[in-house]
């Protein structure tokens, strides 16, 4: 039946199922093996922008620098360790591999079409678990589950209703932590980033997720 409620374990079945198409999945601008994180029954989906070269060797999401920052980032907002975080938040990704690197030798973006070559694996993802809070990681992730590219400041540091891939829930955008990147590091990204960490921290499927926790400032 349409409204049915899932048990755990059939979420879990489900999940694996998108994970064994993710493996299957090949392109050609593509390098290394796709790239996904355990088959987490979580009210907290985390979308990402692509796994980066460490991530294809180690086969996990946000293995690498940028990982380091994130998980920094949840353990100074809610407490949360790294191996909390990922046990208790489901990880995926705009597209499942590396899309290798530019001839400046920066990674490279992927196209538009390897993006919705990738959409179904997101859409069967949200059927599965039903989120109540997206985090959006990243221009890219925030554009997926946003459907715009303006300024990282006008959507960091709000909650946002929105539908997306027909269930309505909460998004939090949150600046790509790369090493790359200085925005989170300068004003105003760096008072919009802590408001985002106290908005995650406040969350009800935060708190629900990661109970005794006390927020950031508080």
């Amino acid at each position: 039946m349409a409204g049915r409620v899932k048990s755990e374990a059939q979420v879990v079945a489900d999940l694996r199922r998108v994970h064994e198409d993710i493996r299957a999945l090949r392109l050609p601008g593509f390098c290394g093996p796709p790239v996904h994180g355990p088959a987490v029954a979580s009210r907290i989906f985390l979308l990402g922008q692509a796994p980066g070269p460490h991530e294809a060797r180690f086969g996990r999401p946000f293995a690498w620098t940028a990982g380091k920052t994130l998980f920094a980032w949840f353990e100074r907002a809610f407490g949360a360790t790294e191996e909390e975080a990922r046990a208790r938040i489901y990880i995926a990704a705009v597209v499942r591999c590396f899309p290798g690197k530019t001839r400046s030798g920066g990674d490279r973006v992927p196209s538009p079409e390897e993006i919705l070559a990738s959409r179904p694996f997101i859409e069967r993802e949200i059927a599965a678990l039903r989120p109540g809070l997206v985090i959006a990681v990243g221009r890219l992730a925030i554009a997926e589950v946003l459907g715009e590219t303006g300024p990282l400041a006008e959507v960091v540091g709000r909650t946002i209703r929105a539908q997306f891939h027909g269930q309505e829930l909460d998004v939090i955008c949150l600046p790509h932590p790369s090493g790359a990147s200085t925005w989170f590091k300068l004003e105003p990204g760096k008072t919009l980033l802590a408001r985002a960490l106290r908005q995650l921290a406040r969350h009800p499927e935060i708190r629900r997720a990661f109970p005794r926790r006390r927020a950031a400032g508080g």
